[in-house]
């Protein structure tokens, strides 16, 4: 492959395992791929993207149900997105590639690096708790809900709307089944992360769900992380300061070289 062939943006979709995945790319460079929060859409890294794709050749596949790759029978858990993902790697043709994932595709990107390591260069982890010591009470008990209290920012759903291949009124659906997942999962002891062999970097906002003593417990817990508290900033972080956290990434990445 010629280096114009590798920067050439690319939409559209690869059979990953048993899933239809949509995804784009773009940049060149080492292989980088940014994994969406639960609910969303590639376009909510829409800030993130060009800065990091002046670098890096960056993958953004969908998640099952989400964005434009089609929901599938059964529940949706972490595990599941995470060979999901391993698939996807895969389909590619991606030997191992950095992971920067954010909320739910932190988890996914943690999971990756522990049931393949191999497949891992380096792990981003932005704006999640691993188990439910790491976010306040209100939320732990906010999760005891069986359904989701109106507390999605709109766009989620607009978003979802304008590409979803199961059409807008498929949503309640998936929010349900994301629901359900995230009630009970992740719930992951910190003694886990002493088996991750990618170095990581821990990223949260000082107003995040999860709690800036949890990530300082996973830094801690990690073989090979540092750890960023990013001021003024809430768990959108990624779309409210794409500048400050391309920033960290990059410089993060870059000690690979």
């Amino acid at each position: 492959m010629t280096k114009s062939q590798d920067a050439e943006k690319i939409q559209g979709y690869v059979d990953a395992g048993n899933l239809r995945t949509y995804y784009e790319a773009e940049g060149s460079g080492d292989p980088l791929v940014l994994l969406h929060g639960g609910l969303c859409t590639i376009e909510t890294f829409s800030g993130l993207t060009p800065k990091l794709a002046e670098r890096y050749r960056v993958y953004l596949p969908e998640r099952r149900a989400h964005g434009r790759t089609a929901d599938v029978a059964g529940p949706i858990t972490y595990e599941i997105m995470a060979h999901d993902t391993i698939a996807f790697l895969k389909a590619v043709n991606l030997s191992s590639a950095h992971l920067v994932g954010w909320s739910d595709g932190a988890v996914v990107g943690l999971l990756v690096a522990l049931r393949r390591p191999d497949l891992v260069r380096r792990l981003v982890l932005i704006g999640q708790a691993i188990n439910p010591e790491g976010v306040p009470p209100e939320v732990v008990e906010m999760m005891k809900l069986d359904k989701m209290p109106d507390m999605l920012p709109p766009m989620l759903r607009d978003m979802y709307a304008a590409v979803s291949p199961d059409g807008p009124e498929h949503w309640e659906v998936v929010v349900d089944k994301v629901w359900q997942m995230i009630r009970t999962e992740p719930n992951i002891p910190l003694a886990e992360l002493e088996k991750v062999s990618a170095p990581t970097l821990v990223i949260v906002a000082d107003h995040d769900f999860p709690t800036v003593e949890h990530a300082k417990a996973m830094q801690r817990s990690l073989p090979d992380s540092r750890l960023e508290v990013v001021p003024d900033a809430t768990h959108g972080l990624p779309m409210e300061k794409p500048d400050v956290v391309a920033g960290l990434v990059l410089e993060f990445l870059a000690e690979d070289h």
